[in-house]
């Protein structure tokens, strides 16, 4: 299978934040026993970079994206954006999950003022609203409705309703995850030219190792549960990437052994 074409301009200047989680572990208390889900994990995703996280289903990504979002707490360990511990949810870090959320009774447009909205900025940052759609594609798409729109347009319209609050921090949870092989690939594309033209840092969890190679600079591959970091890949290949540079395919196949999916 061959890459579409991403072809982009050098990023204008780094907007991101430098991510820091410092030995954090963490377990959840299930009818009246210990879960452990993550073991002293330790990573950094400096200002700029897309990070993709890869392992088994149900290894504790999912629940790693939640402490960064600051949606939890660790039971014990750091988690810093430059240098701040992080202790809540912040516009500046948005989710972006496997499904839309949209609200079904809102337009697009409703959709995506969403955060502004809850902010009170809506009066007074109107125009982000329009420029966000138009960064996703949907411009015209304003006035439709979340069941007029297919899937990947929807999962476009999510994107706008991160992109318009301007996060400095883009945490993804699998958001291409139910989309059909055609519209993901288009997808992935589309994200890599919207995280390099706004510069905002990425962290990515996801089980496709083609799509993690594809849209990341590093790969953290993840052990089974308690999550542990068993590998950290570098993907030292420039923009725009296609999926059968042989670099690419020795990198896959380096991670499927360590994954345990190796022929």
């Amino acid at each position: 299978m061959v890459a579409a074409d991403v072809r982009l301009a050098a990023p204008r200047g780094r907007a991101g934040t430098r991510l820091e989680v410092r030995d954090v572990s963490h377990h959840f208390e299930l009818e009246g026993k210990t879960l452990p889900v993550l073991d002293g994990v330790t990573l950094q995703a400096e200002p700029g970079e897309l990070v993709a996280l890869l392992g088994p289903s149900g290894c504790g990504k999912s629940t790693l994206l939640r402490l960064v979002a600051g949606l939890d707490r660790p039971r014990s360990g750091a988690l810093l954006v430059d240098g701040t511990p992080i202790e809540g949810p912040d516009p500046s870090r948005v989710v972006v999950f496997q499904d839309p959320t949209l609200y079904p009774w809102r337009t697009v447009y409703g959709n995506v003022a969403l955060g502004l909205e809850a902010r009170g900025l809506l009066r007074s940052q109107r125009a982000r609203i329009d420029d966000a759609l138009e960064l996703v594609g949907l411009s015209g798409f304003d006035r439709a409705y979340p069941h007029q729109l297919s899937g990947g347009m929807a999962q476009r319209a999510a994107l706008a309703r991160a992109l318009v609050n301007e996060p400095s921090l883009l945490i993804l949870d699998e958001p291409l995850g139910k989309l059909d092989s055609l519209t993901r690939i288009s997808m992935q594309t589309e994200l890599v030219r919207l995280w390099r033209d706004a510069g905002f840092t990425a962290l990515l969890v996801t089980h496709d190792v083609e799509e993690a190679l594809f849209m990341a600079n590093r790969v953290i591959v993840f052990s089974d549960r308690p999550a542990r970091i068993k590998a950290e890949i570098v993907v030292d290949s420039a923009y725009p990437r296609h999926r059968d540079d042989p670099y690419l395919v020795d990198l896959r196949r380096r991670l499927l052994e360590l994954l345990g999916c190796a022929p």
